[in-house]
């Protein structure tokens, strides 16, 4: 990510075109370290997001609805005291700085018109929201800072705003002098001297510099022709800084992973989004989604990950055990031997030595006693032990296969929760545990019935309806319940994945909807990520239940395997993805 100074003075002249001379409709404080003003202005309304988060500091303006508290906290009811009915007049930033400020013209308690200022200040750890009167005075902020505290300024209400301290480098959105910045001492990486040099940048944007300068990010500035660099990079910033534009590199599941102001090639082709405000409201809205959901199942997934940790220690033990009775024939050759010298063995030895005449040699071997029992309960002692043993033998390999089965089981309700992308989701696997006696009914809670979560339903370019399964129990509902005998059935090989179906009507469909489907089962597996993934297509007919087995476990004996890759174009682009809720 490249949320530096730069793109901030991009995502502040996007702010201004649609927002000067906006007047402050509501303002929410959805959590702890976000604010939304709603902004009603001349061509419609607004939505104003600041996030004050340490870890994803921003300021864009957003089309994102989040989910209020019941009880406004404290800083958001000042701000709708002082800030509401307000008009924004004036959007400024501290040079080569993630701060700016807004300046509203309101009225004060007698009526009187000021002028009062929302100052954001999105430096990493420092992250801070100050509302200041007409004199530079802390009204109130966000995160109050004590002065006893160790920060170099305090941030309480009363004092004078302080900013912070300026940068002592060069400005890139100014004239630089790009020669002397190589020939200058300093880093001998061109990316590193770039950042020690410039301000306000990021180190992904200087790496592009680099690449765009001399054709590499690692490119060294002693081996660099000083003229001709100097040269591509005033031609680069003087493009980019003074004509921002906003660009986001997607990874093959068209997840935005990287965005900057400046075309982003260091790890390929990239994308150019609609606008500041919309690059950072998907950005961040998928994100937050994503960790949203990894709290909500964060209960679960603990459970299920514990169980899973017991299951393979206890399968451990088991199969130990299970080598151990592979020895068991020793134990009968000795009785044997015993057997055959119970004449030479007097009640109260602890051992006797025998000749092994199962040894080609004859040598003598040392057969271990009770003294407590005679030499006939001896002897029997070893002929039971065999036998224990080779009962054990059996118990064990059906208990090992047991605990196998159920561990696959596991891992796959793991993937399963890794894939929930909706509370409905959740709560299906949730009930999935609860049936399977993984996890305990809530206490005094009836339980709600919620409608049932339908299947994804995808459409082939050739027309065919392609249905994915969300998790086990509608994996099976799909493969067994829904789908015809001669439906065609497909799933990634030997891994974790949903149950993709084929809808033929009695047809056959083209080899271009089975690679499509194919490619789905490979999306939705547990080998999301990579390519060339083995996926078994075969007809429902010959996809079968494993007898008393957990839900979504099948066994198939006669299908034909195809490589796909989870994130071809064809699926994202050619698929009419519907998720039907």
């Amino acid at each position: 990510m490249a949320f530096d100074a730069v793109f901030l003075s991009a995502v502040l002249e996007e702010i201004r075109t649609r927002c000067l001379g906006a007047r402050v409709d509501k303002i929410h404080q959805p959590s702890r370290d976000t604010l939304i003003l709603h902004l009603r202005c001349r061509e419609g309304r607004e939505k104003l997001l600041f996030a004050a988060n340490p870890t994803a500091p921003r300021l864009h303006l957003t089309n994102a609805s989040p989910e209020n508290p019941a009880e406004p906290p404290m800083f958001c009811m000042l701000l709708r005291k002082h800030l509401l009915g307000a008009k924004l007049t004036e959007i400024s930033q501290i040079p080569m700085e993630r701060a700016a400020a807004f300046t509203f013209d309101c009225t004060d308690e007698m009526g009187f018109p000021v002028q009062k200022k929302l100052v954001a200040e999105l430096m990493g750890r420092t992250c801070n929201l100050y509302l200041l009167s007409p004199e530079g005075r802390i009204l109130d902020c966000l995160r109050r800072i004590g002065l006893d505290e160790s920060a170099k300024r305090a941030a309480l209400p009363g004092l004078n705003y302080q900013l912070p301290e300026p940068i002592s480098k060069q400005n890139p959105m100014e004239d630089v002098d790009y020669s002397g910045l190589l020939t200058q001492n300093g880093a001998d990486l061109l990316c590193d001297r770039l950042m020690d040099t410039l301000g306000g940048l990021s180190p992904l944007v200087c790496r592009e510099a680099a690449l765009f300068a001399a054709g590499s990010v690692d490119a060294r500035v002693s081996d660099l022709d000083v003229a001709a660099a100097a040269d591509k990079l005033e031609l680069f910033f003087r493009e980019h800084c003074l004509h921002p534009a906003p660009y986001c590199f997607l990874l093959p599941d068209r997840t935005p992973k990287q965005f900057a102001f400046c075309p982003i090639r260091q790890y390929g082709s990239c994308t150019r989004a609609e606008s500041f405000g919309a690059l950072l409201d998907g950005y961040y809205t998928l994100r937050d989604r994503k960790d949203a959901m990894r709290q909500k199942s964060q209960a679960v997934r603990k459970t299920v990950q514990n169980l899973c940790t017991r299951l393979t220690r206890k399968l451990a033990i088991q199969e130990k055990e299970l080598e151990a009775t592979y020895d068991r024939e020793r134990l009968r050759q000795l009785g044997d031997i015993l057997t055959a010298n119970l004449h030479r063995v007097v009640k109260g030895q602890t051992v006797v030595s025998c000749e092994d005449f199962y040894d080609e040699e004859m040598k003598p071997v040392d057969i271990p006693l009770s003294p407590i029992l005679s030499p006939q309960q001896n002897a029997a002692k070893f002929y039971k032990d065999y036998t224990r043993m080779k009962n054990a033998e059996k118990e064990l390999t059906h208990q090992i296969s047991l605990g196998k089965t159920e561990l696959q089981y596991l891992k796959s309700v793991l993937e399963e929760l890794n894939r929930a992308q909706s509370e409905a989701e959740l709560e299906e696997i949730r009930r999935e545990l609860q049936d399977g006696g993984y996890l305990r009914q809530e206490s005094g809670k009836k339980r709600i019935r919620q409608e049932k979560l339908k299947p994804m339903v995808f459409t082939s370019t050739d027309g065919y309806p392609i249905y994915v399964g969300r998790n086990n129990r509608q994996n099976e509902e799909l493969t067994f319940r829904t789908a015809r005998k001669d439906d065609l059935w497909c799933h990634a090989s030997k891994v974790h994945g949903s149950h993709v179906i084929i809808a033929c009507g009695g047809t056959t469909p083209p080899d271009n909807t089975i690679t499509q489907a194919a490619q789905l089962a490979a999306y939705y597996a547990e080998t999301t990520g990579g390519r060339n993934v083995p996926v078994d297509v075969t007809t429902v007919k010959q996809v079968k239940k494993i007898p008393n087995g957990k839900p979504g476990m099948v066994i198939y004996h006669t299908y034909k395997t195809v490589i796909a890759n989870p994130y071809p174009d064809i699926v994202l682009d050619e698929l009419n993805a519907e998720k039907t809720e």
